[in-house]
């Protein structure tokens, strides 16, 4: 019954979890580049991301496989432990902490993130991705694929790259991603509107298609252009059945006796789950049906993922916001494109790596460029700043943070100021002056409201406006309608009335309870 649910939508899966695939396919291999890790490790991610998490998860649009944003901690990590095998342990060790983490309940975590916040984060994933890959248009592929840093080791930035991609352009490398961009607009604008072949039928899948014909043509010297190495797709080809199963690593469990193993995985656990968490908000936010996944069983399909991709070989995985929208943009309606492209990860490496190897750089910062755009529609700037600055601001400060910072420390300086505009709006709506007038024997009555919840927070408005009432005066606090009082706020109007006989302010209280002494 499960099986025949995945498959009542295939129209619409299969062709988005082709486009899936070739999305997933460099940026496996480029985040595994940068990790320091085997090439094949990011490939076993791929396919156990897509496999093993798709069919665990509760997530219907959400692809998950290596994500760019553990790269650092990766490669630091190999470095500490000494050996890929040692990691692979930690990795185990992450899997079986995000599972607890499922069981006891954790995933609550993602319901605290500000909806302007996850927007934001949306749409600096689709400029950043904009950004990085116009060199890959242009034929400059300095950056491994997946990339989310603003700075580089060796001093560059994401715009100091894309002016050298300027000046280091291949004519080849230009040519084939202006017509496959001008391909995917008129598809997406014009033909998926003419005709219903022109909707099963992905653009991205053609243009991938396309650009395996021009390196061909340019291999051959049918075209006077050409594509260096490192401007290609480079998949591991084994050359048989034994070469393959070569490539997979297992765990040293010996290392298990290694602190170091269990702190790396713990840090591993972390950003991990929470990566997944902003992921799954922002998947949930584009999905067309406003879906909502189960987020402790999120976590448990992340732990079972990370289990088995470290027992053998593979990086860490995730959910990724980039392979997760592009999914969205193209069409993938349930889980069954995120598995499928799982398992054309795990047929392509045994089949046709040859014919991958094809596939022009090129092509595929086209398909990721259109994913960017439709991220970042100027349109959805105006509606946030319409919205108003309480909106407005967490938005775009987690978008700029992110393009000059990385992922995370946009998410997190964001978050702050998401919590400021909240504690600012908590700190003026503490209370309301109900009544303020002249009583018949010339005494002011002020006729103070607390709110339902005052917190620590609201402290300092409610001494602020007692503190300026006037001498001689009648005042009235009323909290008859609040639930839940801080003491230091209790505390106060407790102290407020003492002191304000000095200055002969009568205090009458309506439903206070005075704190204990």
């Amino acid at each position: 019954m499960i099986i025949q649910k995945w498959f009542k939508e295939i129209k619409s899966d299969l062709p988005a979890s082709i486009v899936v695939f070739f999305v997933a396919l460099p940026l496996c291999l480029g985040i595994a580049l940068a990790s320091g890790a085997p090439l094949f490790s990011g490939i076993i991610a791929g396919i156990v991301g897509g496999i093993i998490v798709g069919m665990a998860s509760g997530s219907p649009l959400g692809v998950s496989g290596p994500a760019a944003g553990l790269a650092v901690i990766v490669f630091g990590a190999i470095s500490t432990l000494g050996s890929w095998e040692a990691f692979l342990t930690a990795v185990v060790i992450a899997g079986l902490i995000q599972l607890a983490l499922g069981f006891f309940k954790a995933g609550f975590i993602a319901y605290f993130f500000p909806t302007s916040v996850i927007k934001g984060m949306l749409t600096g994933i689709g400029l950043l991705i904009i950004l990085k890959q116009i060199p890959h248009a242009l034929g400059y592929d300095f950056e491994f694929e997946g990339s989310e840093s603003f700075f580089t080791d060796d001093g560059e930035n994401t715009f100091s790259i894309i002016m050298k991609a300027w000046d280091l352009l291949t004519p080849g490398a230009l040519l084939i991603s202006a017509i496959s961009l001008a391909l995917l607009v008129l598809w997406d604008k014009v033909l998926s509107k003419k005709h219903r072949i022109f909707q099963l039928l992905q653009g991205p899948i053609v243009v991938v298609l396309l650009g395996i014909v021009f390196t061909y043509l340019f291999q051959n010297r049918i075209l006077d252009f050409t594509l260096s190495p490192d401007q290609i797709v480079t998949l591991p080809v084994a050359t048989s059945v034994s070469a393959f199963f070569s490539q997979f690593t297992f765990p040293d469990f010996s290392q298990l006796s290694n602190i170091e193993v269990y702190k790396v995985a713990v840090v591993m656990a972390v950003v991990a789950s929470l990566e997944t968490l902003l992921c799954v908000e922002a998947t949930d936010k584009l999905d067309p049906y406003k879906r909502v996944t189960p987020t402790n069983r999120e976590l448990k399909a992340q732990g079972l993922g990370n289990l088995v991709s470290g027992l053998i070989g593979g990086l860490p995985v995730t959910q990724v916001v980039v392979r997760s929208s592009a999914n969205i943009s193209f069409g993938g309606k349930t889980k069954l494109s995120a598995i499928l492209h799982g398992f054309f990860l795990l047929i392509s490496v045994v089949t046709i790596s040859s014919l991958l190897n094809m596939i022009p750089l090129a092509s595929l910062a086209a398909v990721l460029i259109m994913v960017g755009y439709k991220l970042a529609s100027p349109s959805l700037f105006k509606k946030m700043y319409a919205l108003g600055w309480e909106q407005f601001v967490p938005f775009i400060t987690t978008i700029v943070v992110m393009l000059f910072t990385d992922l995370l420390t946009g998410i997190a300086v964001g978050m702050v100021m998401g919590v400021f505009f909240t504690l600012h709006h908590s700190y003026r709506n503490s209370h309301y002056m109900k009544d303020t007038h002249t009583m018949t024997d010339g005494v002011s009555l002020h006729h103070l409201v607390l709110a339902e919840e005052v917190s620590f927070f609201n402290k300092a408005s409610i001494i602020s406006v007692l503190e300026a009432i006037p001498s001689n005066s009648k005042v009235v606090i009323d909290c008859s309608q609040s639930k839940s009082i801080a003491y230091d706020v209790a505390e106060f109007i407790r102290d407020y009335q003492l002191h304000a006989k000095l200055r002969n302010i009568e205090v009458e209280t309506i439903g206070f309870v005075p704190p204990a002494s």
